[in-house]
């Protein structure tokens, strides 16, 4: 059944970083309906991990992803019943992301602290925007970056941050091999949960081109990954290059 223009609405979706809130829009007038939030019950992992209580150290903030899916499932339904309208005339969801918030995964989009063997591994779980334990790794990239000239830096001001996609996976790489190893793809949370909501892995433009150093096309090389770490010269190939699609795009 077609859904009557005149009581068409979206929904969209902010996931910060204590909380996700959901907020309905009518499509014919821009009016806002209704809107909830939903905190985070693990909130951010700064101090100890969720499945052992494990001490972290410090400039760590970790989250579970789980608790993302969670606000899809109870922030939007609690938000369209606040608007007081029907489900069916929800035509769209859209979603956005404080970022970098990263999030490692296999293959099929499973977060890898969901893996029973990687849940008392802290490099398993999503590394908030303000995890800024990556520091060492992003002072090398800058750096090396400096030395040799590299044409994307002055893009990013002359610093990338450790806040960034390549400086965290460097910390894991270099502090959990094996956790890197496992490593199908490293996910923004931006698009891991579009992943979720569609079943479809992509990328967008903006956290491709701001957190994931791609400029005209291109990551940093091979050979300058190799020069931080002989055993990162395949991550953009491994893990994180994507196809990236337009925004609103089937």
């Amino acid at each position: 059944m077609a859904v009557d223009p005149q009581q068409a609405v979206v929904v969209g979706v902010d996931f910060g970083t204590l909380s996700g809130r959901a907020l309905v829009v009518r499509v014919v007038d821009g009016a806002e309906l209704g809107s909830t939030v939903h905190s985070y019950p693990h909130g951010v992992v700064d101090d100890v991990l969720p499945s052992t209580r494990q001490k972290l150290p410090p400039d760590w903030a970790l989250q579970v992803p789980e608790d993302y899916r969670e606000v899809l499932r109870k922030a939007v339904p609690a938000a369209i019943e606040a608007a007081g309208v029907d489900a069916a005339d929800v035509i769209g969801i859209a979603t956005d992301f404080t970022a970098c918030t990263m999030v490692p995964t296999t293959d099929d989009g499973t977060p890898l602290c969901e893996i029973e063997a990687f849940a008392d591994r802290p490099h398993a779980y999503a590394k908030l925007w303000r995890h800024h334990a990556a520091q060492g790794q992003a002072d090398r990239i800058n750096e090396l970056a400096a030395d040799r000239g590299e044409f994307w830096l002055p893009r990013y001001g002359g610093l990338i941050s450790s806040e960034w996609e390549f400086a965290k996976g460097l910390q894991i790489l270099e502090e959990d091999p094996e956790i890197y190893a496992a490593i199908d793809h490293w996910v923004e949370a931006a698009d891991w949960i579009v992943w979720q909501l569609s079943g479809s892995y992509t990328r967008n433009a903006c956290t491709a081109g701001y957190k994931g150093i791609r400029q005209d096309g291109k990551y940093p090389t091979g050979e300058f990954l190799a020069a931080l770490n002989p055993d990162f010269a395949s991550f953009v190939e491994d893990k994180v290059d994507w196809p990236i699609i337009e925004l609103g795009a089937r």
